[in-house]
């Protein structure tokens, strides 16, 4: 009977504007994908997300290949990614969290997920949680040699800043900012003891519509759009970020403006990581006003997260409101020369 161990919850990140200076950090990628802790106990293999849920039903692929290593007792920390072309989709792994094990099933076989590493905890029942980054590093590389595998990936690392710089300036699509540890540090389960740094940017985009806020009637979020090489106007996310004491007048201003389609390419409401039924709940807009507002990544031309609110731009025609702005998604079929510089 294999023996039964408690999951330790990941080491996290604090959320910082710069990447630290001086001596003693080793730089990451941070993947866009699931955090994922990844035991095996003999022929027990569990898969734990960074909230404590299991996720072993969810990539059947993963866990088959894991308990097909030689290795045969370990926990491992890295990240879930599915590879779709020549990109990282976050939707394909979100379009796993489904109930029915028939649709996982296919899913798994269509799109199959990888495993990224970047740490060993434990090893032939014996963690190694208090040994310093630099140490499990190289355990860590030894494990993945002997145990090199197709779905077993090794995250590359650096300790040179300007490389890591490097990596942060192009990060989008594949990757989602750079992480920063301390190479003589151990593993510190459930505490913010890492720094995570994203790059922020800014963009002008066209207001193609707005959502009314659930317990007021006045404007929750903006709607945001971009224009095509074919001048339409496409729905690439949102921001809530309105200060309060705004929100009354510009409710006003935008529904003077309510007036169809509001987007003419792709709009709000369709299939999506977030519902798979189409909303009629946004009020299009004649296509006037103009915000800046800040971003952190793109992922198949649509902002990943919500956006931040900088300043209304009146000056701006909306026709220059194009995808050009945006900077360009970094594709897998990319890093390795990346890593490589």
């Amino acid at each position: 009977m294999a023996k039964k161990h408690a999951v330790a919850a990941p080491m996290e990140a604090l959320l910082a504007a710069e990447l630290p200076d001086g001596a003693g950090w080793q730089f990451e990628p941070k993947w866009d994908g699931f955090r994922c802790l990844a035991r095996r106990d003999g022929d027990e293999v569990t898969l734990t997300s960074k909230s404590g849920k299991p996720l072993a039903r969810y990539f059947p692929e993963v866990v088959a290949m894991l308990r097909g290593l030689k290795a045969k007792q370990f926990l491992l920390d890295g990240e879930l990614i599915i590879p779709v072309g020549d990109a990282l989709s976050f939707d394909a792994l979100q379009l796993r969290l489904h109930p029915a094990e028939s649709r996982v099933r296919k899913l798994s076989n269509e799109t199959p997920a990888e495993l990224m590493l970047f740490d060993l905890l434990e090893l032939d029942g014996t963690s190694i949680t208090g040994l310093p980054l630099s140490r499990r590093r190289e355990k860590l590389e030894r494990f993945f040699q002997t145990n090199a595998t197709p779905g077993l990936e090794l995250s590359p690392i650096t300790c040179d800043r300007k490389v890591a710089l490097g990596w942060l300036e192009r990060s989008g699509g594949a990757l989602d900012g750079v992480i920063a540890k301390r190479a003589d540090q151990d593993y510190r389960s459930g505490e913010r003891a890492m720094i995570k740094v994203k790059q922020q940017r800014t963009a002008d985009c066209v207001v193609g519509g707005f959502r009314y806020a659930e317990k007021k009637k006045e404007v929750g979020s903006l709607l945001l759009g971009l224009y095509d090489d074919d001048g339409l106007l496409h729905h690439v996310g949102f921001t809530s970020a309105i200060p309060a004491k705004d929100r009354p007048a510009l409710t006003k201003k935008l529904e003077a403006l309510i007036e169809p389609p509001g987007f003419t390419g792709s709009a709000p409401g369709g299939p999506s990581r977030w519902n798979t039924q189409r909303s009629v709940a946004w009020q299009p807009l004649k296509p006037v006003l103009i915000v800046e507002v800040r971003y952190d990544q793109v992922t198949d031309r649509r902002f990943r997260h919500g956006t931040g609110f900088l300043r209304w731009r009146p000056d701006k025609d909306p026709k220059q409101c194009t995808f050009d702005q945006l900077a360009p998604e970094l594709r897998p079929s990319e890093l390795k020369e990346l890593f490589a510089a």
